[in-house]
């Protein structure tokens, strides 16, 4: 059977799986089906015991939402803005590393998805197509993920490439000092050099798709720095893995921040926030918004569920900076309880990969599509006819 028909029968038992997906968690269920085992618990694991990961997703539940009838709702209008750009509902796409790894197209899924969707694409610097290529395809709102690097060149050099490439805004995150402990990637081999064992190869053979298409494709890079490290085919990803993490400075300090913030000059937020403390010093530097998140999880555990640090950070920062929380949103009524706590908008991670890992592009259509369906509905049932009528009276903490 030659590869064309692999393809077309992947592609007809993708669409066949899209159709069985109503939710989130179910895109979950067909990414796991479809790809290998490292790869999935690489975009679906968090750090060490995973307790922040469970809260993030669990502590939506401590919230009740209070819907208030007989309220006309025959016409419900989802869209908002963030950082002055109109947006036709209030769901963003995180910055998320490797996306090749969960599907081949990867970043360029996702942006063109994000694109038809009328919402914002964050692209990361551990991305692996790169800031060209995205802004080559996507003609939607783009935003750029970056660090504090050692080589402030490098730091300078994407600045400029993205004022090139007419990226909206720049997106500082703040919250890696070090990497976090995720163990499921040490149980599977998901390490740099990877160590898979005989079981995780034997798990690349039950997923031939998957495999064909990752080797019938241009080999994986990290295309933001590859021109900065020189190696062999056989090691480069390793390589330039290597390069990135060499390149996390732990000095870095908020003065650090408010210098990148003068260098771009434009929209910047700052990702990682989840203290009043850091919210506060993000409105001194001259941020344009923060976004309350632990890194999925996948940094220090033990914290708050985002959702729970939300209303006091919006209380502190109140109207000085716009505020975007990120974290175990699966539901558009997660969607809508983070709003009635007061955010402008919230960012998915897991939510649109999970789509990717099902279906690459139309996946993550799939995805989008299904949060701004969930929204609309949620919000006519709330009562609710516009993002702006949301508010503290929908909500209320559980006893």
């Amino acid at each position: 059977m030659s590869w064309s028909w692999l393809q077309k029968i992947d592609s007809a038992f993708a669409s066949w799986q899209l159709k069985r997906c109503h939710n989130i968690n179910d895109l979950r269920r067909a990414a796991r089906l479809r790809m290998p085992s490292p790869m999935f618990h690489y975009m679906d694991g968090a750090s060490e015991d995973e307790v922040t990961l469970k809260r993030s997703c669990g502590s939506f539940d401590d919230y009740e939402l209070l819907p208030r009838y007989l309220t006309d709702v025959s016409e419900i209008d989802p869209s908002t803005t963030i950082l002055g750009e109109p947006i036709d509902f209030p769901v963003l796409c995180s910055p998320t590393g490797m996306s090749r790894l969960f599907h081949h197209d990867g970043e360029l899924a996702v942006s063109k998805a994000a694109a038809r969707a009328n919402t914002v694409y964050n692209l990361s610097t551990m991305g692996t197509y790169s800031i060209e290529d995205v802004a080559a395809e996507c003609d939607g709102l783009k935003w750029f993920q970056i660090y504090v690097f050692k080589d402030r060149g490098l730091v300078t050099e994407f600045i400029e490439r993205c004022r090139a490439a007419e990226y909206h805004a720049m997106c500082l995150t703040i919250d890696i000092t070090a990497f976090g402990n995720r163990e499921r990637d040490l149980r599977t081999g998901m390490t740099i050099p990877p160590k898979f064992s005989l079981a995780g190869w034997f798990d690349f053979a039950l997923h031939p798709l998957w495999s064909l298409n990752y080797l019938a494709n241009p080999p994986f890079s990290l295309s933001n720095v590859a021109h900065r490290v020189s190696g062999g085919s056989g090691d480069a990803v390793t390589t330039l893995v290597q390069y990135i993490s060499g390149q996390f400075d732990r000095s870095v300090t908020w003065e650090d921040a408010a210098k990148m913030v003068q260098e771009w000059g434009g929209p910047f937020v700052m990702k990682g926030v989840m203290t009043v403390h850091d919210a506060l010093k993000a409105v001194e530097i001259g941020a344009s918004a923060i976004m309350v998140s632990t890194h999925g999880g996948r940094q220090l555990d033990h914290t708050p569920a985002p959702i729970d640090v939300l209303p006091e950070i919006v209380a502190a920062v109140g109207n000085k900076i716009e505020v975007i929380l990120d974290g175990g949103i699966r539901r558009g009524t997660d969607v809508l309880k983070a709003l009635a706590l007061g955010a402008n908008a919230v960012s998915i991670g897991r939510g649109y990969l999970f789509g990717l890992g099902a279906a690459g592009e139309a996946g993550v259509d799939r995805a989008l599509a299904l949060l701004k369906e969930e929204i609309i509905r949620d919000m006519a049932i709330l009562g609710c006819r516009t993002i702006d009528e949301i508010n503290a009276d929908y909500v209320r903490r559980r006893p």
